[in-house]
This record gives C-alpha cells, structure tokens and sequence, in this order.
C-alpha cells in the first residue's frame, strides 16, 4: 500500500513538472506559435457555407409589379489560397406589395371585391414569391495585414423566376381553383446577373466569418404563361427585371489543411 501511494505521489510531482514546463516557454513563441496557427486558417483553402438575408427595392419592369421584398438565402463556395471563391448561391425572394392587379377581372364595381362560391365577398389576397440560383466568383481584397478581410467583390449569372401568388384563404373561389390560377398568376423568369460589392471578414473567433454589403440584379426575363386572363392575351414583351438592395451573410468555414483532412 505504501508503495502504490509514492508511485501515485511521484506521477503527480512529475505531471505537473510537465505542465510547469509548458507554462514556463518563452512568452514570444507561445505568442508566435499561436499567431501561426491562426494565419493558416485565416488564409488557407476552405469550403464555405454562407446563410443570411436582406431587403430589396425593384426597378425596371419589376417596379411596376412588386414593391420592396425581403430575401433569404444560401450559398456554396470553394476558396483558394489567393482569396478568390467559386461557388453557387441560391435566393428565395417574398414580398407582400403587389402593385399589378390581375384579377381585376373577376372584382366586383365599384366594390373592388371578389364573390366566392357561397355569394359572399372572398378572402383573396396577392403576394409576391420568386427565385434565383447561379453560379459565379468572388474576389476578397485583403485591407488587413496578416488578416482574411477586406473588400469583396463578386458576379454570378443563373436563372430569376417571380409570380404574384393568388391566396384564396378559403379556395372559394372556383375560377382561381387548380390550374386555372395560372392563368392570373404572371410566372415570369429569364437569365439574369447578381452583383455584390461589400466587406467580408474570416476571423479566429468562428461566429465572426461574415460579410455585408450592397447587391445588384438584373433579370432579362419574359411571361412563362401561355395566356393571361385578365389581360386576354400572352404578355409576351421583354422585361427587364431590376433589384438593388443590402445583404448580410453569415459563414460557416471548413478549412482544408490538407488533401485527406477538413476541419471547421
């Protein structure tokens, strides 16, 4: 017994000898050390997650239809060592200020309301909804030396999509039932461009990997409907769909340190 209480005593004399040690190292090489670790993450090939949102204004055509909407969003991006980034990022646009009326047709005069099935006024209320997804570069200026942060400016092309959602809170409404909403909701898309110039910033602290800053569409687009009932024709004249707002992204960084290892 008395044995096994000095073997256990001289492990805990030797321990914390060891840690001693540790503690006892130069202050600058701690300092150092540490201050490498950190510039191989902040400057080193990642795979990006970005998760975030913004609110938007309309010009062009588009500000004849919606007003301002909000967006949210996702993106995908490989970075190399030379703080360019490839990627795809995808955007649900929704908004609840539609300035075009489509079911004009069906509204009552002068009341403005529509009769449901039951010959009662309907609960019927307009929404806009819509899409993008593209594929594109960025590019990160460095401002701070020894730091992955500064100006970013990025491009994308891909594929706008809107309509104004039709919402029959009851469906009673049998004209706007099924398939005939289609013919009242204006789907429209068409390729389009997505600008962003802002400041984006990878910290050692992980919950500050962020960028903020303005962006840019623009959506050379045309009606997806074959017919539209309230005009009583196919709106088949070229739109050019334009948004300009301000984005926030939040991003989760996995870092490759090597061939055969990710680490976040």
């Amino acid at each position: 017994m008395t044995r096994i209480v000095v073997v256990f005593m001289l492990l805990i004399v030797n321990s914390n000898n060891a840690f001693s040690q540790v503690d006892e190292l130069p202050e600058r090489y701690r300092k150092d050390r540490q201050l490498s670790d950190q510039r191989i993450v902040r400057k080193g090939k990642a795979i990006l997650l970005h998760m975030g949102g913004g609110i938007q204004s309309p010009g062009g055509d588009m500000s004849e239809r919606f007003g301002n909407n909000g967006v949210i969003g996702l993106g995908l991006e490989y970075a190399n060592e030379q703080n360019w980034f490839w990627g795809l990022e995808g955007h649900y646009l929704f908004g609840n200020s539609v300035k075009e009326d489509p079911l004009d047709i069906l509204r009552t005069f002068p009341e403005g309301d529509i009769i449901g099935n039951n010959r009662t006024p309907a609960s019927v209320v307009l929404r806009e909804r819509g899409w993008y997804m593209g594929f594109g570069g960025a590019k990160l200026f460095p401002l701070i030396e020894n730091r992955r942060a500064g100006i970013r400016i990025g491009l994308s092309a891909g594929w706008l999509q809107h309509k104004i959602r039709v919402q029959d809170d009851n469906s009673s409404v049998s004209q706007l039932a099924g398939d005939y909403v289609k013919g009242y909701d204006r789907l429209t898309g068409g390729l389009a461009l997505n600008e962003f110039v802002g400041w984006q910033q990878f910290g050692s602290d992980k919950g500050w990997n962020f960028m903020i800053g303005l962006e840019f569409n623009q959506g050379f687009t045309n009606t997806l409907r074959d017919w539209d009932f309230n005009e009583r024709r196919k709106l088949d004249d070229g739109r050019l769909d334009l948004r300009f707002g301000i984005r926030v992204n939040w991003t989760l960084p996995f870092y490759i340190h090597s061939a055969e290892k990710i680490y976040y």
